[in-house]
């Protein structure tokens, strides 16, 4: 950070470190015995798609690396929005095997140069009465948020508020709440928990 940007209160955003995802399953521990939300046993990356030969190459070997995994499976959805999203799911509701399985679809991208076309990986959980929740991770800035969906374009602000407070101390979370977007019924958010329709 330069000298103006510190007198002018600016500061840069954290780079995006994707062994950060790797605190994901102690978090949900904590999360759980909090909230009673659990780990569906669904996440997902969500990126820009492009065009080529090495995009797709990238895309097959993320794929063929949870394919290797029996517990695991993928599929791909457009989300409308220009945005492809691999919904990786772990039959057993592991999250440590699905963290590292949602690892190897952003390594593969970034291994192959597509960086700049990541936009966020998602956890999703469950709470007994119904809502849903994501844990999102923000490639570009670094940081986590939750999203906690409550019905069409409804959210629950208090409980998301909380969650932060609860987490923070576990998982590097986004501070500037207007950049905790909305992912309404993004794809793998309602995915039935421990029985997701893939492969």
């Amino acid at each position: 950070m330069g000298f103006f940007d510190a007198l002018l209160g600016r500061s840069k955003p954290k780079r995006a470190n994707l062994d950060d995802l790797f605190a994901l399953p102690p978090a949900a521990l904590t999360l759980q015995a909090a909230t009673g939300f659990t780990p569906t046993g669904v996440g997902a990356v969500a990126f820009r798609q492009v065009e080529g030969a090495a995009f797709q190459s990238a895309e097959s070997e993320s794929v063929a690396l949870i394919g290797s995994d029996p517990a695991a499976s993928v599929r791909q959805e457009n989300d409308g929005f220009g945005f492809t999203w691999q919904v990786v799911a772990d039959e057993n509701a592991e999250v440590v095997n699905l963290v590292t399985n949602i690892h190897a679809v952003n390594s593969a991208l970034v291994n192959q140069g597509f960086d700049t076309m990541l936009l966020c990986t998602t956890v999703y959980f469950v709470h007994p009465d119904g809502r849903r929740m994501a844990l999102v991770y923000q490639y570009k800035r670094g940081t986590f948020y939750p999203f906690v969906q409550l019905g069409p374009k409804q959210r629950d602000n208090p409980l998301e508020i909380q969650v932060k407070g609860i987490l923070s101390n576990e998982l590097p979370f986004e501070e500037d709440t207007s950049n905790w977007s909305a992912l309404w019924d993004a794809p793998g958010m309602n995915d039935t928990p421990g029985a997701p329709e893939l492969r």
